[in-house]
């Protein structure tokens, strides 16, 4: 049997203490290391939240005029020390579902599409009740802000060529209603139905009895008109082809049509985290009128520039 001495259990005793003592130590730097590992995970997911957060998703929809509203909002953020990133050409009928649900931060909209279109409420055709209907409603209903509106409408017209406006001295659609039966209609088929079409302009201007009255499409109708198949056609009041002088858009003077006048659209989280937004988007609606979206839309669609340089000119021009 063997037996253990007082000195030699006082010595294992002492050991183990010493041990003890370590592991304690070594638990508590381990924990701690975890502790400074998850604090610094922590802090730097916060930095790439925030970072995130600060980026503005500026989205368009998928036409010449809106990709260069779009570029033109873009750069002047960008100036302003606001980063961006861009989300182009979404297609029309989805832009508003994907700011909506936090894929894009804001996008040039249509007062005019937002009436009727999105809220789906009843015609109106004073631009300022329109206006104020869908600022009111989509911040109740949507949370987003319409930032103020250009005096720009893209919206609903008739074009005829200067040619004829002249001859019969047409300035107005009622001066048009009027000649009606000296002038070949260039319908678009759809638009002799529609209740924002013919029904609706003869409700208020009365009878077009056109002269001749045959369908063309659409991409077709500024040809028609140059080639003197047709002297009047359904147009938009932004198209880049009324920049030509052989074509004049005529004045809807007894408004049958609501306005489409441009603003951006925005999250209202986005615009409460970078109030400073407002500011510079509305100092660049200020500048956008008719004739002036107009020729940014003829440089692309008629002269063939690309869309970045010609919102790019456009910035500049107005610095």
């Amino acid at each position: 049997m063997v037996r253990i001495s007082g000195s030699d259990l006082l010595k294992k005793e002492y050991e183990d203490e010493i041990m003890k003592t370590i592991f304690v130590k070594k638990t508590f730097a381990l924990l701690l290391i975890l502790v400074i590992v998850a604090a610094f995970a922590g802090f730097t997911s916060v930095v790439r939240a925030q970072d995130a957060e600060s980026v503005v998703r500026i989205g368009s929809k998928d036409f010449t005029e809106n990709y260069i509203l779009a570029e033109i909002y873009a750069l002047a953020l960008e100036k302003a020390g606001i980063e961006v990133q861009r989300e182009f050409g979404l297609a029309s009928s989805l832009v508003h579902t994907a700011l909506v649900n936090d894929e894009i931060d804001l996008y040039p909209e249509y007062t005019g599409t937002g009436l009727l279109a999105v809220l789906q409420l009843p015609l109106e055709t004073d631009p300022q009740k329109v206006y104020d209907t869908v600022k009111a409603e989509y911040e109740k209903q949507f949370d987003l802000v319409w930032l103020d509106y250009a005096s720009g409408n893209d919206g609903q017209g008739l074009v005829i060529t200067t040619k004829a406006a002249e001859e019969y001295g047409i300035r107005t659609i009622s001066d048009l209603q009027k000649n009606a039966d000296k002038l070949r209609f260039a319908s678009q088929g759809e638009f002799d139905l529609r209740e924002d079409g013919i029904p609706g302009l003869e409700k208020v201007y009365g009878k077009f009895n056109w002269l001749s009255s045959k369908v063309y499409d659409n991409s077709l109708k500024y040809e028609v008109l140059k080639n003197d198949q047709a002297d009047v056609a359904p147009a938009y009041t932004t198209e880049g082809q009324l920049t030509d002088p052989q074509f004049t858009l005529l004045e809807d003077d007894k408004y049958v049509w609501p306005p489409y006048n441009i603003a951006p659209v925005i999250r209202k989280s986005v615009l409460d985290a970078t109030p400073e937004i407002a500011e510079v988007l509305n100092a660049i609606n200020a500048k956008i009128d008719t004739p002036t979206i107009t020729g940014l839309n003829a440089k692309v669609d008629i002269d063939k520039e690309e869309y970045e340089d010609v919102a790019a000119e456009f910035f500049a021009s107005i610095q």
